[in-house]
């Protein structure tokens, strides 16, 4: 939507609501077809460390939004994390560009739908609404302030002896391996090659965020269980999740999205899942931030303000 088109967020209809599923599908699709992972994108060859895309108050986004507005970000060069809808940059003086178009970002909300009363007595019905809004980002916005223009952090990639007193704070077992990386659900333990098998100590990181997010699928933790709607293709579908859930992490944990592992090779299979099902990169990513949740919960990472928001 254009700047000048664009005043107030709008709740949109369950055919909406499918319209929008199946365009971040479709985005996504394209990326994958590209050979492109776009959770990985915005930073590939970047040593400065992965920045979350925030709103105007300064709170991260989640989910499905923080991907597409990395997606997003990459594809147009943004520098800057921030992005406000039209009525906020207004509201603070500034005002987006005539002729910028902007981001659509989408949120789930819960209300109440009243019924008539009967003889058998049925009450009120609660229902789940996706609301939408378009954003723009700061760099797309003339006088906004340095603020909303923070500066690179060079050398801002957290070291690996932080992220090990972060892993410790899981309490998830992890065991030697000679050159496999996995996360074993029969033993509820995380196998990981020594740290010396990996080009770099942040490689060996994002590895060990990924194989933990698939650890938050067992019963005691998250309790993920794909099968039932992915079924044959529930394991493409839990490495889908744990690509996004690491890569959201990793952002959090300030490491960049380096992996050893080629996951490669699940392109092909997202790609036929993000086909027959038009919500189903909503729900892994919704699953990987769940995940997340559950992993900074755990663990806060040390001088992390904004893991919760």
């Amino acid at each position: 939507a254009r700047a000048s088109q664009v005043s107030q967020s709008m709740t949109t209809s369950a055919h909406a609501r499918r319209d929008i599923a199946a365009d971040i599908n479709a985005r996504i699709l394209t990326s994958l077809e590209q050979g492109v992972m776009p959770w990985r994108r915005p930073w590939d060859g970047a040593r400065t460390g992965p920045v979350l895309p925030r709103r105007a108050t300064g709170e991260c986004y989640r989910g499905v939004n923080t991907i597409m507005l990395w997606l997003a970000s990459a594809a147009h060069g943004y520098s800057s994390p921030y992005w406000l809808t039209y009525k906020q940059a207004a509201k603070l003086g500034p005002h987006v560009r005539k002729g910028e178009r902007g981001e659509l970002v989408v949120y789930y909300g819960v209300a109440q739908r009243r019924e008539a009363r009967s003889e058998t007595g049925s009450g009120d019905e609660t229902f789940r609404f996706l609301k939408a809004y378009v954003a723009f980002n700061a760099d797309q916005i003339e006088g906004l302030s340095e603020a909303f223009h923070p500066q690179p952090e060079h050398g801002a990639v957290a070291p690996i002896a932080a992220h090990e007193d972060w892993f410790a704070g899981l309490k998830i077992a992890r065991m030697l391996s000679r050159d496999t990386a996995c996360y074993i659900p029969s033993r509820d333990v995380i196998a990981m090659p020594p740290l010396g098998a990996f080009h770099s100590p942040e490689a060996y990181a994002a590895t060990l965020n990924h194989e933990a997010v698939h650890a938050t699928a067992a019963p005691h933790r998250v309790g993920r269980d794909l099968s039932k709607r992915f079924d044959k293709q529930a394991v493409a579908a839990e490495e889908l999740v744990a690509e996004i859930g690491a890569a959201i992490l990793g952002a959090h944990l300030r490491l960049p999205p380096d992996h050893i592992f080629d996951h490669a090779a699940y392109i092909g299979h997202w790609m036929s899942i993000l086909r027959s099902d038009k919500r189903a990169f909503f729900h892994a990513a919704a699953q990987a931030q769940l995940a997340v949740d559950w992993l900074l919960d755990k663990s806060p990472p040390a001088g992390a303000s904004d893991v919760a928001a």
